[in-house]
C-alpha cells in the first residue's frame, strides 16, 4: 500500500457531500399526504397505523367441516343430526342444537353454541346427518375473534417502506388510506448539442443521451417522483428557459454536463452569475462539481461524462435523498479486495466492482466514459485519495449500488 498526501487545491469528498446535506436538509420539512392503500406500494409510512376493528372480526371456522360442541364427539364414533348449513358471509346467528353439528364452511361464523369443528375429512356424510370418526378439542379449528389483532392495536409503524404484506394487512383492517411521506420532486436536466434520444439515428460526433435517464432511474430508486428528464442544447438562452421551467416545478434539480473548464459549459455560463459555486473534488470520477440556489430551488450539478454522473449522484446526493426519503441508508461495507488496484494521488476514486462470497472485484476500468461496463458492478470501491496502490486481499470499504 503506496501513501500520498491529497490534493490541496480540491475539495474532499467527505467536505463535498456535507455541503449537498446541508443544501438540501430544509428539504425534511414536507406535509405528509393521504394514499389510497392499494396505491401505497413502496411509499414510507408517516404515522403508526392503529386497527380500528377486531381481526377476525369475528368468530368463525378455520376449515370446511362441522361446528359441534366438543362433549358430543368426546366419544367416537358418534352419529349427529345436521341442524343447518352457515356458509361464508351469513350471520350465522342460529343457535347450535345441544347434541347436533351444523355444517360451516371455512370463514363462516361459528354459530352460538359450538366451540369446536370437525374437519370434512374426519366425517361420513349422509343427507341429514353425519358420522364424526374423530373427535375435536374445545377451541379446535375455531379462530377467535382479535386473535389477529384488537381494536387500537399497532397494525405498522411509522417509517416502515410498505411492501405488499403491509398492503395486505392495512387492507384487511379496512382501511381506505394511509398517511404517508410526500416525495420530493425532481427535475434532471441533461446538457449537449451531441446528445441524441435512443432510438434516433445518429449522425457524426452524436451520442446517446444515457445521463437523464439513468439519473432519473436512481433518484426513483431512492423513492423521489422524477417530474420531468429535460434535456437543453449548449446555448445559454435555451438552457436558462429549460431550467426556469424545472425550478418552477421541482423541489430539487440535477443538471448533467456543462461543468468543467472547456468551452461551451452552459450550466456554468448561465448559474454562475446567479450565485452557482463551482470547483473540483478530489475524486475520480465526477471531480467536477457545481450547486446554485435558483428561487429557493438547490440546483446540483453533476459533470457530463456517464459514470460521473452516476457516481456523483452516488457519492454525494444518495445518502442525504434517501434520508429525506425516510429510506435506511445506503449500504456500505468492507470486504477483501480480489484483484490490485491502481489510484491516482490526491484523489479519491470510486472503482466499479462485483461482490461475491469471497470479496470484491474490479469489472471495470477507471474511465468516466465505460458505462456498460458499470452495469456488471453492483458496488463502487472506496479508494482513499492518499493511497495509490493496493494488493490483491487488503481490506477495502464498499458501497452498494
Amino acid at each position: 500500500m503506496t501513501h500520498r498526501p491529497a490534493t490541496a487545491s480540491a475539495r474532499s469528498v467527505d467536505e463535498y457531500r456535507d455541503t449537498v446535506a446541508a443544501l438540501l436538509a430544509h428539504l425534511a420539512d414536507r406535509t405528509p399526504e393521504q394514499v389510497p392503500v392499494p396505491d401505497a406500494l413502496g411509499r414510507v409510512l408517516a404515522a403508526d397505523v392503529n386497527s380500528p376493528i377486531d381481526l377476525p372480526v369475528f368468530r368463525n371456522s378455520a376449515m370446511d367441516g362441522y361446528a359441534v360442541r366438543a362433549t358430543d364427539v368426546a366419544v367416537t364414533p358418534v352419529t349427529l343430526p345436521v341442524a343447518g348449513v352457515v356458509a361464508a358471509g351469513r350471520p350465522g346467528t342460529e343457535v347450535l342444537p345441544e347434541g347436533a353439528a351444523m355444517k360451516v364452511m371455512t370463514g363462516a361464523p361459528l354459530p352460538p353454541g359450538a366451540d369446536c369443528v370437525v374437519p370434512v375429512e374426519d366425517v361420513q356424510a349422509g343427507a341429514d346427518r353425519i358420522v364424526v370418526e374423530r373427535g375435536r378439542a374445545r377451541g379446535e379449528f375455531v379462530r377467535e375473534a382479535g386473535t389477529d389483532v384488537r381494536v387500537g392495536e399497532l397494525v405498522t409503524r411509522a417509517g416502515t417502506v410498505l411492501a405488499p404484506r403491509h398492503i395486505a394487512a392495512l387492507a384487511a383492517v379496512g382501511l381506505p388510506s394511509v398517511p404517508v411521506l410526500s416525495r420530493l420532486r425532481a427535475v434532471c436536466l441533461t446538457t449537449g448539442d451531441e446528445l441524441r434520444p435512443a432510438g434516433s439515428v445518429l449522425a457524426p460526433g452524436q451520442i446517446y443521451n444515457s445521463n437523464g435517464i439513468g439519473l432519473a432511474a436512481a433518484l426513483r430508486a431512492d423513492g423521489v417522483d422524477v417530474l420531468e428528464i429535460a434535456h437543453s442544447t449548449d446555448d445559454a438562452t435555451v438552457f436558462a428557459q429549460v431550467l426556469r421551467s424545472a425550478v418552477a416545478k421541482a423541489d430539487v434539480v440535477f443538471t448533467s454536463g456543462g461543468v468543467s473548464k472547456g468551452d461551451f459549459e452552459v450550466v456554468k455560463e448561465v448559474l454562475a452569475p446567479l450565485g452557482g459555486t463551482f470547483g473540483s473534488v478530489a475524486v475520480q470520477p465526477g471531480g467536477p462539481q457545481g450547486y446554485t440556489v435558483v428561487d429557493g430551488v438547490p440546483v446540483l450539478s453533476f459533470p457530463g461524462n456517464p459514470v460521473s454522473t452516476m457516481v456523483s449522484y452516488t457519492v454525494f446526493a444518495r445518502p442525504v435523498i434517501r434520508v429525506l426519503a425516510g429510506l435506511p441508508a445506503p449500504e456500505s461495507r468492507e470486504l477483501p479486495l480480489l484483484t490490485p488496484v491502481r489510484s491516482p494521488a490526491g484523489k479519491r476514486q470510486f472503482l466499479r466492482g462485483l461482490t461475491s462470497d469471497d470479496g470484491v472485484e474490479v469489472v471495470s476500468g477507471p474511465g468516466s466514459h465505460l458505462i456498460a461496463g458499470m452495469a456488471w458492478a453492483d458496488a463502487l470501491v472506496d479508494i482513499p485519495a492518499e493511497v495509490t496502490t493496493l494488493a490483491a486481499g487488503a481490506t477495502v470499504r464498499i458501497l452498494m449500488l
